[in-house]
């Protein structure tokens, strides 16, 4: 096992006790790799529930790894021209880009199904 030099390499373990025998670490586990962009289905739909009436762009049913749907949301802010997060696998886009977010994954080469 690695010797640990300091409290923050402790910490950065991320070790906890579990009595389940199944119990598998965060760190053993895989990251599904990234499908190609023509394999990926998107949805993109639009949300105003409990956000003070405010607009948000959804991106969702990516498939891959969280630095690649990262790197996706800041490609898509950065073209749109406005701010967002990447959260639990979605990629949030403030404001009514449904349209314009369409046709940059599109032509990005991903699937799009707009939804609601």
């Amino acid at each position: 096992m690695k010797k640990l030099n300091s409290l923050s390499d402790l910490n950065n373990l991320n070790v906890i006790y579990s009595t389940n025998e199944n119990y598998v670490f965060a760190n053993e586990l895989e990251e599904e790799e990234t499908l190609p962009n023509k394999q990926q289905k998107l949805y993109i739909s639009l949300d105003k529930k409990q956000r003070g009436g405010k607009k948000v762009t959804i991106i969702e049913n990516f498939i891959g790894k969280q630095s690649d749907l990262i790197q996706l949301g800041k490609t898509l802010k950065t073209k749109c021209g406005v701010g967002g997060n990447v959260k639990d696998g979605i990629i949030l886009i403030q404001g009514d880009f449904r349209e314009k977010i369409a046709d940059i994954l599109t032509n990005e080469g991903y699937q799009i199904k707009r939804k609601g």
